[in-house]
């Protein structure tokens, strides 16, 4: 048995936990912590204004709620008496007592570098994207108004993966062999050539790798797929948390316990070890690869990172359009009018067909 060990990169690391915590007021335009001698907003640019009072805490700056369509939990302004759900457009909503709150607190927390401006902006591009083939009467007007800056939990998880494999590697040689066939005249004719052979052996090995700063969603009104559309965030700009972040924006509280976001890391590491274990194989080939791993040093960090959210309904279906708070990447999904895509197709038959007898006529091959 040969030992095999490889070493890939890292993602990047999370602050360190023993870094100071951020000072100041937040920004009135994001909500981004400002430093006592910064004279602008190191988020979005906005000067910043004298300080004049401490933060306050956690308990005096939100009230919560809880979706009885999709089960997400809100956080909000005391100012503000209901919502309509970000994640499923639902306006059943009901305030939580406070007492039934009891969550971990979160740990790190990015900061929105896109403002409520700008992410409008990339809403209606994005909206006007092949806007022909849009139903008519869908407006941007009508549902834009949704768009809403959420700081939405994210499980963060960093272990080292010990992997045992084994697999059949392939070596492939080449011989020369004679043959006969038929020429075109029919006559037997004597031929030679190059057959490629691949000659097998077994190989087991060890694969060790620590895996950083994947980020599982903890909402469940956003699905982990929605949540890779907008990755990835830059993890070195994450700070420790202060309530001053949520100043001004919603907050979902996490509905994915620990334990659940962690078997959906480890089945993506899983694979990303039986991945570069098939990468870094020896040979031309393998066949039967099997790879058993197991984690050790688990470790784990509840984020708040900021995204632009908005759902809403169109005949009974739900689409949602996402916006990255940090780094602007957009993604989302809407409705499309089939009647227009056949119209559109069936348009360009019929403009390709006339072209084509168009030119017949010109060359004269068929008659007026």
């Amino acid at each position: 048995m040969s030992d095999i060990v490889f070493l890939d990169e890292v993602e990047a690391e999370l602050v360190d936990r023993d870094a100071p915590a951020p000072h100041g007021l937040p920004c009135p335009a994001c909500g981004c912590p400002v430093e006592a001698d910064d004279q602008f907003c190191p988020a979005c640019g906005t000067r910043a204004t004298p300080e004049t009072s401490p933060a306050p805490e956690p308990a005096e700056l939100h009230k919560h709620f809880e979706c009885d369509t999709c089960g997400a939990r809100v956080s909000a302004d005391l100012d503000q008496r209901s919502i309509i759900c970000p994640f499923c457009d639902s306006t059943y909503v009901r305030e939580l007592p406070a007492e039934l709150t009891g969550r971990q607190p979160p740990e790190f927390v990015i900061g929105f570098a896109v403002t409520p401006e700008q992410a409008q902006q990339e809403f209606r591009a994005w909206f006007a994207d092949n806007a022909w083939f849009r139903p008519a009467d869908l407006q941007s007007a009508k549902i834009e108004q949704k768009l809403r800056g959420v700081y939405l939990p994210f499980w963060s998880f960093t272990m080292l993966a010990s992997s045992r494999w084994s697999a059949s590697i392939g070596e492939y040689w080449y011989r020369t062999e004679t043959y006969t066939t038929t020429d075109s005249k029919g006559k037997t004719v004597t031929r030679t050539r190059t057959v490629r052979e691949t000659e097998w052996w077994p190989l087991e090995g060890r694969y060790h790798q620590y895996h950083r700063g994947y980020m599982v969603s903890g909402s469940r009104g956003l699905p982990q797929q929605d949540a890779d559309r907008i990755k990835p965030f830059q993890l070195p700009a994450l700070k420790r948390y202060r309530p001053d972040y949520l100043a001004g924006w919603l907050c979902e509280e996490y509905s994915v316990d620990r334990d659940d976001a962690l078997q959906t890391a480890q089945e993506v590491f899983y694979r990303r070890e039986k991945d570069d274990v098939a990468r870094f194989l020896p040979g031309n080939t393998h066949r039967s690869l099997r790879v058993t791993t197991s984690f050790d040093h688990v470790h784990s960090d509840l984020c708040l990172l900021p995204v632009y959210l908005l759902s809403y309904r169109y005949r009974d279906k739900l689409y949602r359009f996402l916006i990255n708070g940090q780094t602007g990447k957009t993604a989302g999904n809407k409705p499309v009018s089939w009647r227009r895509i056949l119209a559109g197709v069936f348009g360009a038959i019929g403009l390709v067909a006339a072209l084509v007898v168009a030119w017949l006529l010109f060359l004269g091959l068929i008659a007026h």
